[in-house]
Order: structure tokens, then C-alpha cells, then sequence
């Protein structure tokens, strides 16, 4: 490998989500902030929530005349 190219790795990196819950990993950065995390992902906790990035769900609801389930 070339030496001086590659970034300098962070072994305790702190992850920051949206749901405030904060745990620590490996990146090159030193603090990534998360949207949805497995404490708050629908997969992980088996509660369903719509996680609505960029007003998709709504325009779809208005693209298909339908009501929101809010």
C-alpha cells in the first residue's frame, strides 16, 4: 500500500440518533449522526413507524388520493 493516501482510522467514534441514543464504533470520522438506529428501527422493535424522508409517503398518499394514517 502507498503510504500518506490513506485517512487515519478512529477506533472510538461516537454514533449520535435522532431517537437520542448514542454508542460508540469504528469510521474515519469522529461523531456520525444517524437518522433511525436499531433502538428505534420498526425491524428491530416490531412497533410500525413510517419514517418519512423527504415527503414521500405524502406525496404518494396524494398521487393515490389516500388518507393518511396518522
Amino acid at each position: 500500500m502507498r503510504e500518506g493516501i490513506h485517512p487515519n482510522y478512529n477506533h472510538e467514534a461516537v454514533v449520535k440518533c435522532a431517537c437520542g441514543n448514542t454508542f460508540t464504533t469504528g469510521s474515519v470520522k469522529d461523531e456520525l449522526k444517524v437518522e433511525i438506529c436499531s433502538k428505534c428501527h420498526p425491524f428491530f422493535t416490531g412497533r410500525q413507524k413510517i419514517v418519512d424522508v423527504g415527503g414521500r409517503v405524502e406525496r404518494f398518499n396524494k398521487k393515490f388520493n389516500l388518507k393518511s394514517e396518522e
